[in-house]
């Protein structure tokens, strides 16, 4: 297991610098956006794809800095009805792939996407309840219509290059829990999986280590994202967790991204890592800072110094007590 971070927070700085400022902090790994919402300040993946010279500067300069890539990111809506929309984020996922398996990297990170509820609406429709009926006829629709032959085609597409995609869960897209997670994968095949990102699912009152034991019992754990929930109850109590206040109004807000810690104590994180050695997840934890309460060097900071105590580097011994 080693540290990781999800790269968008330093775009002020060239790439180069900001590992090196990531290697000065005790980082091991990067995850750099590669297209979609992460962008590609950091690794515009068209000056990488078929260039094996750019390649090779690349790999020299995390090697100087004993920095590896744990995943390209490319986080997007390749199911939006717009059709524009869903090719250009097809065309990213499917390069990012492909760039992917040329790095020697083997993992993108990504969403499942979101379609419209029906084949003439014109925006992503996130179906979360199955009354009035017509919801639960939209939610097939969604599903079987769309999603599954989407991602059956993507899966080989990974498959063929021997990359593992692993989908964030995410409120407003398809797949934001768990369940969803298993029912495309079992659609699709073994490429498919998570990337487990515990922030989006605390506030959904899904208990953090049951869901690392029931995806791993799937081997369908490919990444994982350390961020961090608090949830205000305060604010919950009298306005419930679906909250469309802006993230900037943080008093408002029934709950928050928060650093690692700064939701849950050390000890639950400990538990995290723990859970995950027992699925055998053996991976990045790449955290992604979206604390608005603090800045992004103070809160990547105190991150990383929390999971550089709760991380395990050492491969397991024998259990000698038992003999």
């Amino acid at each position: 297991m080693d540290i990781g971070v999800h790269t968008p927070p330093l775009y002020g700085e060239e790439l180069e610098d900001a590992v090196a400022y990531l290697h000065g902090i005790g980082v091991d790994a990067i995850e750099p956006g590669v297209g979609g919402w992460p962008g590609d300040t950091h690794m515009d993946r068209g000056s990488y794809l078929g260039d094996e010279d750019a390649q090779d500067d690349l790999a020299a300069m995390l090697d100087e800095y004993e920095m590896r890539i744990s995943a390209l990111a490319t986080h997007n809506n390749p199911l939006h009805p717009d059709d524009e929309q869903a090719e250009q984020a097809d065309t990213e996922l499917r390069e990012a792939i492909e760039l992917a398996a040329e790095l020697d990297v083997n993992k993108v990170t990504c969403f499942s996407g979101l379609p419209a509820g029906g084949p003439n609406d014109e925006v992503p429709n996130w179906i979360t309840a199955p009354w009035p009926t017509e919801h639960a006829e939209a939610h097939r629709y969604q599903w079987e219509e769309v999603a599954i032959p989407y991602w059956q085609d993507l899966a080989e597409h990974a498959a063929d290059h021997g990359v593992d995609v692993a989908i964030e869960m995410h409120p407003n897209m398809l797949v934001y829990e768990p369940t969803g997670m298993l029912r495309l994968r079992e659609a699709t095949n073994e490429r498919i999986g998570a990337n487990f990102d515990p922030s989006h699912l605390y506030w959904q009152d899904i208990d953090i280590t049951d869901a690392i034991r029931l995806l791993g019992e799937h081997d369908a754990i490919h990444h994982f994202h350390a961020k961090d929930t608090k949830v205000y109850e305060a604010q919950a109590r009298h306005k419930g967790v679906l909250d469309t206040t802006p993230y900037d109004e943080e008093q408002d807000r029934s709950w928050l991204f928060r650093s690692v810690g700064y939701g849950h104590g050390e000890e639950h994180w400990k538990d995290i890592v723990s859970t995950l050695r027992m699925v055998e997840y053996d991976g990045a934890l790449s955290i992604e800072h979206e604390d608005s309460l603090t800045s992004s060097s103070e809160g990547l900071e105190k991150a990383v110094a929390m999971l550089q105590r709760a991380i395990f580097r050492d491969t397991p011994g024998e259990a000698y007590w038992a003999e």
